[in-house]
């Protein structure tokens, strides 16, 4: 018996936002409580911050409760929807339940052996070309996120790809990274994302096609730099299993890391299982198309087609799909209930952390230091001009993407604030919406308070270390080409670069 290797082990997830929860309520008792005025829509009023009572957070019976409001949702003591509670208002419980039916879902799929067997006739076919599976699922990952900023949808594709990447030769953080990386790109690089770029366009008084070309710009050289990172990666792991940053992951569970396929194991491509891919496709396929703003993009569709869905109706229609699939495999009433509640059970771990994870917010909120932080920052800025401006900006939005991890929200909190100020500095307002989202995006590809984040390393069973480890290098060469393209945008006035 191997003798247990002894010394420090980085804690899990559960640990690391218990830790944030237990910082975060320290600091309501130090960082002064204050607010903005507010207007009829609810959005602050620049110049108007004033202190308040301070009302710091219990560590324990606040952290703890903090938890399940989180999960369960809050709102305002007079019952009124602003916009420092918007997200935390309908809480995770939606997308807990979305992660658990997704579970059901997945399991009655595998059961059947199409996902087995497409993932066997596509590795086969791609032999020796795996990596352009890496390149192309990152592409299409990044449209989802710049056009409307796929995140938490993402979730449902982690059990997926980690499969089809471990088929292919290389390890589970390949999988993992093809689809966070991969739509968090895209989303820091919103081009006509209605809830990043819509939102705060229209808080900044510009459009959404001000400042277009530098985030195409941005969209298409961090897409090739995301693709390139990854992909090198891959290969190495590939070449060198020992150089894979989950190698251990191999003696606790094969399937979680390499797994070269065995031609004569292969299960059959039949007809029916090529019908099962074209319904668990489908699924998909339906979920994307019924949260793109069709409308904000000036397209009008028939009322009969999905639109404006969200995780209630994901719920359902995964649900729907997971029920068709089993009786198409014929697999029997009680067959495809025990099947889809073990399926359940396996993600239960992820729908608590995503819970724990907007815990963290709700502490700050309640703390009342959210809008304090924001003060500080219009502080800092207002005698600010030109580069050092917008790149001071750009650094700021990190720290405040933590505190509110909603980009929607974020927008609606700091751009009729942030807005303004680019006026004193005479700089473009575009100039600032960009540096926003950037900075924003580029946080939540490693925020802990992301249950994004959270979540889909539980699914890849991915530990945060490893994740951090494995993308900083990537933040740095990001954070770099963000300050580059802002600072050449400052001498480019017109609302275009």
């Amino acid at each position: 018996m191997a003798e247990e290797k002894k010394g420090f082990k980085f804690p899990s997830a559960y640990t690391i936002l218990f830790i944030l929860i237990i910082v975060v309520a320290i600091a309501t008792w130090i960082v002064p409580a204050g607010q903005y005025e507010v207007n009829e829509a609810g959005e602050p009023i620049p110049g108007s911050y004033h202190s308040v009572e301070s009302n710091p957070q219990r560590i324990i019976a606040d952290g703890l409760m903090a938890i399940v409001n989180g999960t369960y949702g809050i709102q305002a003591e007079d019952g009124t929807i602003s916009v420092y509670n918007f997200g935390e208002l309908y809480g995770a419980i939606d997308v807990a339940f979305f992660v658990l039916v997704i579970g059901g879902f997945l399991a009655i799929t595998m059961k059947t052996g199409a996902i087995d067997a497409g993932i066997a006739k596509i590795t086969t076919s791609l032999k020796g070309r795996e990596k352009w599976m890496i390149a192309i699922l990152m592409i299409v990952f990044a449209l989802g996120g710049t056009t409307y900023g796929m995140a938490e949808e993402t979730l449902a594709f982690y059990g997926l790809i980690v499969a089809v990447m471990i088929a292919a030769g290389y390890d589970a953080l390949v999988g993992v990274a093809v689809v966070m990386l991969g739509a968090g790109i895209g989303t820091l690089a919103s081009t006509i994302n209605p809830f990043a770029t819509g939102v705060a366009s229209a808080f900044a008084g510009i459009t959404v096609a001000d400042g277009m070309v530098s985030r195409l710009f941005i969209l298409i050289v961090s897409t090739l730099i995301g693709i390139w990172f990854v992909t090198r990666y891959a290969e190495k792991v590939k070449a060198d299993p020992s150089k894979s940053l989950v190698f251990e992951k191999k003696a606790e569970n094969e399937k979680y890391f390499l797994k070269q396929l065995d031609a004569e194991a292969l299960p059959e491509f039949t007809g029916r299982r090529k019908w099962i891919l074209v319904l668990f496709a489908l699924a998909f396929l339906v979920m994307i198309f019924s949260v793109i703003p069709w409308g904000d993009l000036g397209v009008t569709i028939p009322d009969w087609l999905p639109q404006d869905w969200w995780f209630g109706e994901f719920s359902a229609l995964f649900l729907l799909f997971a029920i068709i699939i089993g009786f198409v495999d014929r697999m029997g009433e009680s067959n495809i209930a025990e099947t889809f509640v073990d399926g359940a059970r396996d993600m239960l771990g992820v729908a608590l952390i995503i819970g724990v994870a907007r815990g963290v917010s709700v502490i700050m909120n309640n703390g009342l230091i959210v809008d304090t932080v924001l003060f500080w920052a219009e502080s800092a800025l207002s005698s600010l001009g030109g580069v050092a401006f917008i790149n001071i900006t750009h650094l700021l939005y990190l720290p405040l993407g933590f505190l509110i991890p909603s980009s929607s929200g974020l927008a609606t909190v700091t751009m009729p604030i942030m807005a303004p100020l680019a006026d004193f500095g005479g700089i473009d307002r575009s100039l600032v919406v960009t540096a926003y989202q950037s900075a924003s995006g580029l946080l939540n590809l490693v925020n802990p308070t992301f249950a994004v984040v959270m979540g889909g390393l539980a699914l890849g069973r991915v530990g945060y270390d490893k994740w951090w480890k494995f993308t900083w290098p990537l933040l740095v060469i990001l954070l770099l080409l963000y300050a580059l393209v802002l600072s050449v945008g400052v001498f480019f006035p017109g609302q275009v670069f």
